[in-house]
């Protein structure tokens, strides 16, 4: 039954997009400007260092007293930033970031829980509708969180408190959500056979990657971009959205496709529009904010094309924590690549990245229709 699995993870997707949005106004005000992003990075480091051990935690528990696991540290995670919002030290912030982070990891990963739980023939689309679902609570948490303060300042709490208590009450929901998952175990999903010359799992793992990199890397230098041509928040907020969009709309249609398919044929056509956004996005006019969305697909075609392929919970881990440490080190370097050369510089990093890897998956196919 998919409904705890896609239940969960939207809630812990509200969860952490609430506590993110509020934690770098705290530090902002408590810290100064210049440290307001420290929390969100505790916050993906947590998610990298969880997927690990969500990974661990599989191998010997199964996967979902795994996923229950993660979401329990989750939980730890939304009572340290309520205290820190209420007068403790800012420090229980930074820790309760990180353990909401294991939480967001136990939400990634438990789109292979749903694809234990249905037919081989299904899996790609139980991910991908996890992946789809999770961003009902990305979107449905920001309304909450005005509500949430005056719900907190009623009860005579800071109003700042109001949506850490939200993102308390979220990630709690979905460890109470995760308790109906049905167990499953580590190995529960089938091993993908690697061809004689070449490895496919890991050129999987490669492409979820490099997805991530390009992605986060030219998004990240999308505002800064914005307020040098003056555009204003109101135009950054339809190209950022057009964005989500593309990254999370389409996710049901990418799971029939590699379905259909395969995942390799997935994979192809996300290596080949992460380079046409790459291109697409040093033109400035009209074609920018298409490409955006073109950028968001394209990873979304890697991320899940890629998951189709990988066929152990140590590998899923071990992919995922890699996916969010490249995100830290891509959120870090783009805006100062984009102060020496803009979007060519972006876009010729993505070219660098990319086009090898598209060589090699095209390379694979040619091997395997040879071999057919």
């Amino acid at each position: 039954m998919l409904i705890p699995v896609i239940l969960a993870a939207a809630l812990m997707n509200a969860a952490m997009v609430a506590a993110s949005a509020i934690s770098a106004i705290l530090i902002a005000d408590d810290l100064g400007p210049a440290l307001a992003g420290l929390p969100n990075t505790a916050g993906v480091l947590g998610t990298a260092a969880g997927a690990v051990a969500v990974g661990r935690w599989t191998a010997r528990l199964g996967r979902a007293q795994a996923l229950r696991l993660g979401y329990g540290f989750g939980v730890a995670g939304g009572a340290a930033t309520v205290l820190a919002a209420v007068g403790a030290p800012v420090a229980l912030l930074f820790i309760g970031m990180f353990l909401l982070g294991a939480g967001n990891a136990a939400s990634l990963l438990s789109r292979y829980a749903a694809a234990d739980l249905v037919p081989t023939a299904r899996r790609s689309s139980a991910m991908s509708t996890v992946v789809w679902a999770s961003t009902l609570g990305a979107a449905g948490g920001p309304f909450l969180l005005e509500p949430s303060q005056s719900a907190a300042s009623s009860f005579g709490l800071p109003a700042i408190a109001g949506p850490f208590l939200l993102a308390l009450a979220a990630v709690f929901s979905a460890l109470v959500a995760a308790t109906y998952i049905r167990r499953t175990g580590s190995t529960d999903a089938p091993q993908v056979r690697e061809e004689p010359g070449g490895r496919p799992v890991l050129l999987a793992a490669g492409v979820m990657v490099v997805g991530q990199l390009v992605m986060v890397s030219v998004t990240t230098a999308v505002p800064v971009h914005t307020h040098q041509h003056h555009a204003g928040l109101g135009a950054l907020g339809v190209m950022l959205s057009v964005h989500t969009l593309g990254m999370f709309a389409l996710s049901p249609l990418t799971g029939w496709l590699i379905d259909r398919f395969g995942p390799r044929a997935v994979t192809l056509a996300g290596l080949t529009g992460l380079l046409v956004a790459a291109l697409l996005v040093t033109r400035t006019g009209l074609v920018f904010t298409p490409a955006l969305f073109l950028l968001g697909y394209a990873w979304n075609l890697c991320y899940l094309g890629g998951s189709a392929q990988l066929g152990s919970a140590a590998l899923e881990s071990r992919v995922e924590s890699s996916i969010w440490t490249v995100s830290a080190l891509a959120t870090a370097t783009s805006p100062w690549l984009f102060t020496i050369g803009g979007f060519p510089v972006l876009a010729a990093i993505s070219l660098v990245l990319a086009v090898p890897l598209l060589l090699l998956v095209l390379r694979q196919r040619d091997r395997i229709e040879a071999a057919c």
